[in-house]
Formats: structure tokens, sequence, C-alpha cells
């Protein structure tokens, strides 16, 4: 609730409204010049059809007693019915039309609203914003209304076209009314008319603003349904017997949301709905009062008395919803006003960050640049991507091996938070394997976090030859990179996709995915698909296959090395071989390694026996480098790697005899 004074808000509330309107004015040019006047053309001879069918029945009426009285007369009659039925059909043809170029606005402005919330989340977003509760809430009601969960910004595009025919209507009745009877009476007509649609559209307006407060709320029922109604969890839920709680709970956060939802309906509602109705009842009681004073003194014609009596009703009715307007340009601005405040504060975050990579694109999907790349070339670095010319191979790569530097590094999640890297001082030698251990809490996926440009440092800084990444352009620094989060993603697309989204730049390379898939072990599960590369790796599509967990880790690790044959020169694993078994995860390490010489990798693990062999070992505690070195001098060295080592080797094998240690 706003703890403004009503005067305030008395005053801001509609500054408010002519706001977004004029926003909304701004949208429409986006449906396109010609469909746009298109549209506006049809809908303003939709609202003058009724007008014309309200004078040539009345016409009718009027020349009836004549056509009666004089033998022959009917011609008249014919013709005025003639000209009221085809203003009647004309407008019931035109209806579906006014529908179907309301869609086609509302389809394209829509497509660039979508093509702006993809790039400003997927391109222009700090991570760190995607983490926060408010912003979550901004991209759910903007995500949500391209779900069609509510309305979006083309459904109020279409909406304000639609409102055009009804605002017609309504000029023509006043004019109407004003001509027949009195100007007195077409101003008090209109005046009615329009105060009990600001009336209504102010309260409608007050509960959305209700509405959009409780986004949060909205997002916790649509994880609960998404949980409970997806595939996911099903197995566990099942198993653990949760259907009766994800029930009442639902049950519970439905009630949390609708009873302050309602009783706010209520509250919003219910007072200015009896205001306006006594409102419309005193101007339509003024008016026809202005009506019977000349009609009983016989100073209105039957033509007259009938027009003005059908074109007082139209304003009268102003006052109600309508159906093909109202819910979708209040709404739908609601929707465009999430994202454009999400754009906006992608925007100002990395304005505030010195090394942002480039401005967001606009809500419409328009100005959505990259800016020239600009940054420094990194010694001995190749183009990435297509143009980069033959992929590499693990024997020739060691000349444009990148060597990063973690200078004095410290890093918080929050401002006032702790430190999870604590003045962090580590150097990733050029075409060389490093491993980082440690145990949870470390901080190895916040490094990962700062090498790959997710989170920048909260001091010190991180280069790259001696360049500071952050005067690189984030984008072209991470296609430098292949990585694997320990969280990959699982697309449910085919084998072939889910690999070559490595380095998606350009046409497929088939040399460079028969590489990756064998670096990455996946020729047996290759052999197996029913449909080759091209299977679908789900089972919710015709001949589709679902892969076990190590299955989709070789295949997350297939689609870094891809990145790596097209040219990527740095290789970052985050516990890459979590779901596998002990044995698999040895020949794994054991492969990588033997693959992957000459090239700059950093394998993230907490298992100490795995990563044995990698050229230099690092071990992370409480933030900070405890000890580095290779396995022999690291165990040799009797200290915090050693013991970790023996305690973990022990878990599968016993007591670690004295000559391995």
């Amino acid at each position: 609730m706003s703890s403004s004074p009503p005067a305030s808000r008395a005053v801001s509330q509609p500054r408010a409204r002519v706001g977004r309107w004029l926003v909304l004015l701004r949208l429409l040019p986006r449906a396109g010049a010609g469909l746009l006047t298109a549209a506006v053309v049809l809908n303003i001879l939709i609202g003058l059809l009724p007008l014309a069918f309200i004078v040539w029945m009345s016409v009718l009426l009027d020349r009836l007693p004549e056509a009666q009285a004089v033998s022959g007369g009917t011609g008249g009659v014919f013709a005025a019915l003639l000209l009221a039925l085809g203003a009647f059909v004309l407008q019931q043809l035109l209806a579906p039309l006014q529908a179907v170029l309301g869609e086609v606005a509302t389809r394209r402005v829509d497509g660039q609203c979508v093509s702006g919330l993809m790039d400003t989340a997927l391109r222009h977003s700090p991570i760190a914003m995607l983490e926060r509760e408010e912003t979550l809430d901004l991209l759910s009601d903007a995500r949500g209304a391209f779900d069609r969960l509510l309305p979006t910004p083309g459904d109020a595009v279409g909406g304000a076209i639609a409102l055009i025919a009804r605002y017609t209507q309504l000029l023509g009745a006043v004019v109407l009314v004003g001509v027949t009877l009195s100007p007195w009476a077409g101003a008090l007509t209109g005046a009615t008319a329009l105060v009990l649609r600001f009336g209504q559209r102010g309260s409608l307006g007050r509960f959305s603003d209700l509405y959009q407060d409780m986004a949060g709320k909205r997002r916790r029922i649509a994880y609960m349904l998404r949980t409970a109604g997806g595939t996911e969890a099903a197995k566990e839920i099942r198993v653990l017997g949760l259907a009766d709680w994800f029930r009442g709970r639902h049950h519970q956060d439905m009630q949390g949301y609708l009873d302050p939802l309602w009783e706010g309906r209520r509250r919003i509602l219910m007072g200015p709905f009896v205001v306006l109705a006594l409102v419309g009842l005193a101007g339509g009681t003024g008016v026809l009062l202005l009506l019977a004073g000349p009609a009983a003194r016989g100073e209105l014609s039957l033509l007259t008395l009938a027009v003005a009596l059908q074109a007082v009703l139209i304003p009268m009715r102003f006052g109600v919803y309508f159906p093909e307007c109202d819910v979708q340009t209040l709404y739908g601005m609601q929707s465009y006003d999430s994202l454009t405040a999400f754009t906006r504060r992608a925007a100002e975050e990395n304005a505030a960050t010195p090394d942002a990579p480039g401005a967001p694109a606009s809500p419409t999907g328009q100005g959505a640049t990259e800016p020239a790349a600009t940054e420094p070339v990194l010694a001995g670095q190749l183009p990435a991507g297509p143009a980069a010319g033959p992929a590499p191979g693990a024997a020739d790569v060691g000349a444009s091996a990148l060597g990063i530097r973690f200078e004095d590094v410290v890093f918080r999640y929050t401002p006032d938070g702790p430190a999870v890297l604590d003045h962090l001082d580590l150097e990733i030698e050029a075409g060389r394997s490093t491993a980082i251990v440690g145990l949870n809490g470390a901080g190895k996926t916040t490094l990962v976090k700062l090498l790959t440009r997710l989170h920048e440092p909260s001091a010190g800084r991180v280069t790259a030859d001696g360049t500071d990444l952050r005067g690189l352009s984030g984008t072209a620094w991470r296609r430098r990179l292949a990585v694997i989060f320990q969280e990959f993603n699982r697309y449910e697309l085919s084998l072939r996709d889910n690999v070559t989204l490595g380095a998606p730049e350009g046409a497929p390379d088939p040399r460079a995915f028969d590489a990756a898939v064998a670096r990455a072990g996946l020729e047996d599960v290759l052999a197996r698909l029913p449909k080759g590369p091209d299977t679908v790796l789900s089972r919710q599509y015709e001949d589709g296959v679902d892969l076990s967990g190590g299955q989709w880790q070789r295949t997350a690790l297939a689609r870094a090395f891809y990145a790596v044959e097209r040219g990527a020169r740095l290789l970052v694993l985050d516990e890459p071989t979590a779901q596998l078994d002990v044995r698999a995860e040895v020949e794994f390490f054991d492969r990588f390694l033997t693959m992957t010489q000459g090239l700059t990798s950093v394998v993230i693990s907490h298992r100490f026996s795995t990563v044995r062999r990698a050229d230099r070992i690092v071990v992370l505690e409480h933030g900070r480098v405890a000890e580095q070195g290779t396995h022999e001098e690291l165990t040799a060295l009797g200290g915090r790697y050693a013991e970790l080592f023996r305690l973990q080797a022990e878990r599968f094998s016993g007591p670690v005899p004295e000559e391995a240690r």
C-alpha cells in the first residue's frame, strides 16, 4: 500500500495514466505504418456504421406514416431500410477484419518485444542482477505475458487500435445529439460519457497497481504449479508421498494471494461503482429532460426524436467495461512497464560498471547492437568463431594459449556479505592444465564466475596475458572460452545441436563435431541413437531418447570441446565428472589431460584423487590459495592437500599404503 497522502495520489495517478498512454502511442508505430493506417481507417469506419444505421432507421420511421397515407410512397421507406440494413451488414462483415488486423499488429509488436527481452536477459543483464528478488519479479511478469498468462504489449497496441472505433462512435453520437436536440444536450451527453469512462478506467488502473504489487506471490504460485505438474520432480514426489503436501501448500499460497486481492478489489471498485452509477443516472436524466420539453411541445419531428433517443443511448453505455480494449491496454502496458523496468535496470547496472559490454536492447528489440570490438588484442590470440580458420588440434594450440592471473582479488556477492574470495593471488599458466581443488564453500565455482565475467571482482583484477578483463568486451572475451558448469543445461534438442551450441556462430562444422564427440567419449552413445546425431535428447518427442546422468555430462563436455575445436583458447571445467563413477572419472581425466596438452585448461574438482596428473594443483581454502604445486610436491609437503587426498582415498580403498602417499 502506498503511504503517500491522498492529494499527492490524486495528482500522481492521472499523470501516470497520461504517461502510460504516451508510451503506448510511441509503441503503436512498431506495428508498421501500412498496417496501422489500414487498422485506423477500418476502426473509424466501424465506429461510424452504427451511427449510419441509427440515422437511416430514424428516416425509415419518419417516412412510414407518409408511406401509409400516400399510395405508392413506399419507395423512400425501402430505400431507408436498404441503407440501414447495408450499414448493419457491412459492420458485421468488417468486424472479423478488425480482429485480424488487431491480431497482426499484436504479433508484430510482441515479436519485437520478445527479441528485446531475450537479448537483455541473455546478453546484457549482469548475473548478479538476475539473482535478486525484485528483478525476478519484473522478469516473471514480463515473461508471463509472453507465455500468454497475461496480456502482452502487443495486446495493448491491438486494444488501443480497437478503442478508435469506440471513441469515433461516441463523437458521432454527441454530434447527432447536439444537432438534433441542442449543443447543451450534446455537451452534457459527452461529458457524462467521459466521466463514466475515465472513472471506470481509473478504478481498473488502481486495481492494476494492486495486482502488480503481488508479482512475488504469483511467482511462488507458478513455481509450485510448475514443480508439481512437471516431470523432473515427479519421481521424488511420488516416492516421498508429497502430493497432499503440494496440494495443501498450493491451496495455502492461493488463499494468501486471492484474499488480499479480493479485499482490495472490493475496496477499490465498490465506492467508485456507486458514484459512477449516480453520475450516469444524473447525466442521463438531464439529457432526457432536455429532450422531453421540446418533444412535449411538439417542437421535434419524428425523425429528430428517433435520432436523438437512439444517439443518447450510446454515450450512456460508455462507462461499461470494453472487452476488446480495457484489459488489453491496461495489463498489456503493465507487462510492458515490467519489460522496460527490467531493461532500464540492466542498462543502469551496466552503466555503473566501467567495463559494461554494451547497452541493453530496447524492449522492442530495436537498437540491440554490440559496440565495435575496440578492445586490446590479447598476445598471440586468434580470432574466435568461424573466421578463425581451421580449428586447432591439441598439438598446435600452445602458441595462442592464454595466461590468466588473479591479482589480489576480493569478491562478495553482496556489499555487506562475507568475502568468498579473500585477496586471492593465482596464476593459471598458459598452455598448461591447472586443477583447482578444495572443500565445498572454498570459492571454486565463484572463481569460475569471475573468470567468465558473470561477476566482476569487488576489488583487485583478473588479467589475460596482462590485459585486465574489464577492458574487454564481455561477449568477445567469452568467445575465447569453452566452459562447462557443474549445473549444465540439458537442452531438449538433437545431439548435434547440444554439441554445436558450444560455438553457435556460423554453420555447424562436421569435423569439429566428430572431434568433440570423440574427445568426450560419446561415440558409443551416438552409435545407439535411432536417428544418429539428429536424435532429440528427450522422450517427450517422437523417436526421442533420454540420456543417463553420465551420458548427459559427456554431452556437455562435448559442447565445451566443440568450442575448443572452433577456436576457444581457454577450457574451464567446473566439476565436469560429478555424475560419473570413480573408474569413469579417472579414465576421463587421464584422457582429458592427454588430449588437451598445450591448451590452457582449468579443472575445478572436490575430488583430489582424480586430478593427480594435472600440471599444477591449487588448493583453495577460505577464498585463498592454501597450497599449490604438482601432486608429488603437495603430497611430499604433507599439508592440507596430502591430508585430504589420504582421507578421500580411504573412502574408496581403505587406508592408503605409505608408499602411495
